[in-house]
Formats: structure tokens, C-alpha cells, sequence
């Protein structure tokens, strides 16, 4: 039975020559899981090889000052389908920085997501990878605009089943009995306990399936990776490869579905049309050392403030619409939304506040124009901690990703020149009182407009639902 929603797209595309596939820019976000800064070769690592991505960045975008809208998992995958900022739509907490299988939310039914956007002009949609926007059926991807959904509905480390098993033995040598997390198919489990081993490769097969099925419609892919968070697992032809050791590994084999993801463009045909987003949604998880990533010459890691914990490799490919070069502007998460549907020839949504901006200009190379992002909001959670502006970034708290006491610095802000000093090690707040006074300004300014959503993320399930 034909759905509402495919109905207005198959009259829209009888009415309109618009939205026919051969004029219609496709659109794929390659998401990864605590993948670091420096990462990547062509972030700067020295022994982890990325030739896919290095040719990405090569043939595309490289932006230096790309962020995640937020720390940690949940709000931050929250953010890139909304274009807003996850306390907005109760997607983040101070008491559970994350959904887990016990909890009851998810993604309210009232935001609207990329998918659902793009899916209303006539695209097919496809999530393939790790969810974890609520595990419920209500809050599953396909009831958020995906037509289609492969994958993990929360991260990959959750669900314990061998409690004989040390945790740190577990992580050290990680087989996928040890964790009991499922392998779903739309709104179906088909394999629990997740084979691990082969998800990245098989992620990306799906992926491709989907992009040749679609070939000839427009279409919007979000392949999320469950990797590079522990545990780690790839398959047997990575083992072994990379002189990084196991995490090395992993990324390997992460740049190879790269490879493959922009091969299967190549061979349809539609390379030209199509516009590629790598990133990932945190920075690197450093308490478990070589089995967490680098965040290079940045400071701090997954769960912080600090520019390593959300500033993140952001690397843009489209032949047909990318302008080839290095982009030194900010950028962010947030912004994909809006850029999407500008390519689309979409209006974002006029009825709730947006946090995102439109990259289009900067995208297509139009380097005389102003950026469309000159600030950035850093939250931890649900409170606010640090504040860019241009080039410095204002320190209200800091608090490392995890463990200590938040310390607030609210009367005597730490300012950094993000310019000169990308690893926030000199203060010169004292150098700049008018800098950081323009910064309290913009920063009661944003807090005057933003109305906090119901929190989603500490609503749990009853003992006997979560069995």
C-alpha cells in the first residue's frame, strides 16, 4: 500500500521536472563514533593510512575548525539530523549524558530531521550504522523520515552479557559475545548478539545496495559507523594491517568503506550529483588510551569542551558542486541541515528555532563573502561552558570529559586565540577585555532565545519493559 508520503512524491514528480532524480543533488554523511582530530592522515597522524579520505580532502574540502554540536553520542547525532541544538529537543542531561537500553525516550516525534525533510521533496532515505537517538519503536530511524534502517540502535559497548568477563579483559580483546546489543532491520531485530566484526563492512554494503537501488531518484544516505568506539572490532583482512596497532586498524577499514561508499558513486554514474560529508560525531575517548584516537594537537577529548572533545575532521566531496580547497572558517554539525536542503532547493523549517547555517557560499568556493558561522556554543550537557567567537573561545567552566568537578570561571573567563593557540594553553583574557565583553554580550543574547525541550535522555524504562 502506497504511504501519504511517497503518494505527494510521485505526483510532485509528474507535476514538476524539478525534483526528477537527473536534477536532483544526492547526499551522503559518513558519521563516525570517537573519531579524533588528528586521526586521519591528512589531519596530521603519521602511521594510520587513509588514502580514500586523504583524496577526499584532496578532491574536496578540508575544513580546519569543523565541530560537533556536542560531546558526547546522543545530542550530538540529535543535532546533525535537526540543525538544532540538542537541549532544544530534550536530547541531552546533566544525570545521563546518553541514551541506554533501559531509557524511555528518544528523538521527539515533533522535530523534524534531515530524513523527513529531503523524504517530503521526493528523496529516498537510508540510515545504515548506529543509531541511538531511542530504541523504542516510536523513536526508531523509521519513524523519523528513513525509509530504510541497518543497524545498531544504541552504541556498541552496551548490553553486557559475559559479566564473567573483566570489563577491562572484555575491552582488551573484545569478542562479540560479550556484548549482547542487536542488529536491527528497520523496525526488527535479526541478530543479537551483533556479529562486530563484520558491521563496518557490512554498514557499508548496505549502503551501497541502497545507492544503486536508488540510482536513478534522488537520495540522502547516513552511514554511522559504530566504530572507532570501543570495543574495537574489524574484520580479518584489517587485522593486523596498520602500524597504529588495532584502532589504526579500525580506521583503515573505515577508509576503505570510504573508498568503496565513493567507488559505487563513481560506477553509477553519479559522482557529479552527489555531495559527501566525513566526520564524526565527538572527539576521541582518551581514558582507553590505545584504544581511543588522538584529538593531535588539540586539548582534551570525548565528553569536553575543550576543542578536542567537538572539534572534529569535517572533510566535504562533491565534483559537480565542491570547490576544491582548504576551508579555515568555522563550520559545524549544525549546519548540515540547512546546506542540505539549500542544495535541495528546500526551505529549513520556519516554525521553531534553527541553530544551523547555510555553507552553501563557502561550499561552492565564494571565499569574498562573510562566513555564515562566526560563533560557536560549547555545551557540556545541559549547561553552557565555552563560547567561540572568530578566532578566540571564552572558558565559563571547564571540566575535563570525565571525571572532576566542573570549575566556573564565570567572573574571570579563560580566553583563548584559537588563531595562534589551537591547544588552549594561554590565557589572554587579560589582553582582550573587549573581546571577552563582545562574548558575554552574544552569550546573553543566545541564552535570552532558548527555550530547554522536556529532557528525553532520564526517562526510564520499568524494570520488566527493559528485560
Amino acid at each position: 500500500m502506497m504511504t501519504a508520503r511517497c503518494l505527494v512524491a510521485c505526483l510532485l514528480a509528474v507535476c514538476s521536472p524539478v525534483v526528477m532524480g537527473e536534477d536532483r543533488i544526492n547526499f551522503v554523511v559518513i558519521f563516525c563514533d570517537d573519531l579524533g582530530y588528528g586521526d586521519l592522515a591528512c589531519y596530521g597522524h603519521p602511521t594510520i593510512h587513509t588514502p580514500n579520505l586523504d583524496r577526499m580532502a584532496e578532491e574536496g574540502q578540508k575544513w580546519t575548525s569543523f565541530y560537533s554540536a556536542a560531546p558526547v553520542c546522543t545530542p550530538s547525532r540529535a543535532s546533525l539530523l535537526t540543525g538544532r541544538l540538542p537541549l532544544r529537543s530534550g536530547m541531552t542531561s546533566n544525570r545521563r549524558r546518553v541514551l541506554f537500553p533501559n531509557s524511555a525516550g528518544g528523538l521527539p516525534s515533533d522535530e523534524v530531521t534531515i530524513a523527513e525533510s529531503l523524504g517530503d521533496a521526493g528523496y529516498a532515505t537510508g540510515h545504515f550504522g548506529k543509531w541511538h537517538l531511542g530504541h523504542l519503536p516510536e523513536h526508531l530511524p523509521t519513524r523519523h523520515g528513513f525509509d530504510a534502517y541497518y543497524g545498531i540502535p544504541y552504541s556498541n559497548d552496551m548490553m553486557r552479557a559475559k559479566k564473567d568477563v573483566k570489563r577491562a579483559d572484555a575491552f582488551a580483546d573484545p569478542k562479540s559475545a560479550y556484548w549482547n546489543v542487536p542488529l536491527m532491520r528497520d523496525e526488527a531485530v535479526i541478530e543479537q548478539p551483533a556479529e562486530q566484526a563484520t558491521i563496518t563492512r557490512r554498514y557499508t554494503e548496505e549502503a551501497a545496495s541502497f545507492i544503486r537501488e536508488h540510482a536513478d531518484d534522488p537520495f540522502f544516505v547516513y552511514l554511522a559507523h559504530s566504530m572507532p568506539h570501543v570495543p574495537l572490532f574489524r574484520s580479518e583482512e584489517f587485522a593486523g594491517r596498520s602500524r597504529r596497532g588495532m584502532y589504526g586498524d579500525v580506521i583503515e577499514e573505515i577508509d576503505a568503506s570510504v573508498g568503496s561508499i565513493l567507488q559505487v558513486l563513481e560506477d553509477e554514474g553519479l559522482a557529479e550529483r552527489t555531495v559527501v560529508l566525513f566526520t564524526s560525531d565527538n572527539g576521541p575517548w582518551l581514558p582507553y588510551k590505545s584504544h581511543g584516537g588522538s584529538a593531535g594537537l588539540l586539548r582534551g577529548g570525548k565528553g569536553s569542551t575543550w576543542e578536542g572533545g567537538m572539534r572534529v575532521p569535517g572533510i566535504f566531496w562533491g565534483p559537480g558542486t565542491v570547490s576544491p580547497g582548504i576551508v579555515r572558517e568555522m563550520g559545524s554539525t549544525l549546519d548540515v541541515m540547512p546546506t542540505f536542503l539549500r542544495l535541495a532547493g528546500k526551505d529549513v523549517p520556519e516554525d521553531r528555532a534553527m541553530d544551523g547555517f547555510d555553507l552553501v557560499p563557502l561550499l561552492k568556493g565564494m571565499r569574498g563573502e562573510a562566513a555564515p558561522r562566526e560563533v560557536m556554543f560549547f555545551y557540556r550537557d545541559e549547561d553552557l561552558f565555552a563560547v567561540r567567537l572568530g578566532r578566540y573561545k571564552a572558558h565559563f567552566q571547564t571540566r575535563d570529559g570525565y571525571g572532576d568537578q566542573p570549575l566556573k570561571l564565570g567572573d574571570a573567563p579563560l580566553l583563548f586565540d584559537l588563531d595562534v593557540d589551537p591547544g588552549e594553553q594561554y590565557d589572554v583574557a587579560a589582553q582582550h577585555p573587549d573581546v571577552v565583553a563582545e562574548i558575554r554580550k552574544r552569550l546573553l543574547r543566545h541564552q535570552s532565545g532558548l527555550e530547554p525541550a522536556v529532557n528525553q535522555l532520564d526517562l526510564r524504562l520499568k524494570p520488566a519493559q527493559s528485560d
